[in-house]
């Protein structure tokens, strides 16, 4: 009778730990998923705001009437192409990622060319408003780059702990994969110069 007690409690401690385990890792891998999710959005939150400075910018350049309508024109079509490309975080994949990076170089490029053109106008350049906007765009830019920093950096904790023992065997059991980082685009290594100086 003894013996079976025994066995009885060392079965159930057994299930219990399985249990307390299978339970621990799996709301891990969820809790780090999740974190994802919430450091992608941090990232997009900071590329809209980014969208949501050029109208302003292209109002008060539009001010100057014989500004250069076509470079304007390149400005609004970036934005409209960069907001219409988006991401479901649970598709984090190095194309989709990669898809919407061109997007935004797209407008990061028309930005950049906008700036250029600016410099021929001393008018705009000293006008108040546009100033105002420039600290705002080159702040912004700051923020996306500390985003996309922090989300890698997320992405990079998720991805070691769905590749160790024995986690591993319980991300492939449910279905965790591997997540996609921001990574430098070709050219990159120069950064797009928003400067109106």
């Amino acid at each position: 009778m003894k013996k079976k007690w025994i066995v009885l409690i060392v079965v159930a401690l057994v299930v219990l730990i399985g249990y307390s385990t299978f339970k621990g890792t799996y709301n891990g891998l969820v809790q780090r998923e999740e974190s994802i999710d919430g450091a992608w959005a941090q990232v997009e939150n900071q590329y809209q705001r980014r969208a949501d400075l050029i109208p302003n910018l292209v109002n008060t350049v539009k001010g100057y009437a014989d500004f250069e309508q076509e470079t304007l024109t390149g400005v609004i079509e970036a934005r409209a192409k960069a907001t219409s490309v988006s991401i479901d975080p649970s598709n984090l994949t190095p194309q989709a990622i990669a898809n919407f990076e061109q997007a935004q170089q797209g407008l990061s490029g028309a930005l950049s060319r906008l700036m250029v053109t600016v410099e021929r106008y001393p008018d705009l350049k000293a006008n108040t408003q546009f100033q105002q906007l420039q600290v705002q765009l080159e702040g912004t830019e700051n923020r996306i780059s500390v985003e996309r920093r922090n989300f890698n950096g997320i992405v990079q904790e998720y991805n070691t702990y769905i590749r160790t023992f024995p986690k591993n065997i319980y991300a492939n059991v449910f279905g965790f994969e591997k997540k996609a980082y921001f990574e430098a685009s070709a050219g990159a290594d120069t950064a797009p110069e928003v400067s109106f100086d």
